[in-house]
């Protein structure tokens, strides 16, 4: 059985925002066992999976990828919607928008440490549309 999805998040700042309980809010009744596929309809944010233990993780790297991708480089050619737009666009590329995570018991079948990340790279995004698709 298949069944789809589509919903907004939040508004965020620029930052890696933890949003496991936001999406476990939106997502349907999960099957006893089955795979959840998320994927984020944008090319300037990201989605990532990681530790939600320590705060210190999400600021780190956020600056490990300001440190790889800088603003304001001269040899960027799509500069016309914001310093911050193309280095989102290379920040997604190494990141990507999609997870495909398993399902146990009707729940997300995280790890202990494990949280789901959105990785806002635009100064303010906006609302991003995500598509969830659950696989029993």
């Amino acid at each position: 059985m298949v069944g789809q999805i589509e919903f907004l998040l939040q508004a965020r700042s620029r930052g890696i925002h933890l949003i496991t309980e936001e999406i476990e809010r939106h997502l349907p009744d999960l099957p006893m066992k089955g795979i959840v596929h998320l994927f984020l309809k944008h090319t300037s944010a990201a989605l990532t999976l990681n530790e939600n233990a320590d705060p210190d993780v999400r600021v780190d790297l956020e600056a490990i990828f300001d440190r790889l991708v800088k603003e304001r480089e001269t040899f960027y050619r799509h500069t016309a919607e914001g310093d911050d737009d193309m280095p989102a666009h290379a920040k997604t590329v190494l990141t990507g928008v999609s997870l495909t995570l398993p399902v146990k018991n009707g729940k997300l079948n995280l790890g202990i440490w494990q949280g789901i990340y959105l990785c806002e790279f635009r100064h303010l995004g906006g609302e991003r549309r995500m598509v969830a698709t659950v696989i029993s």
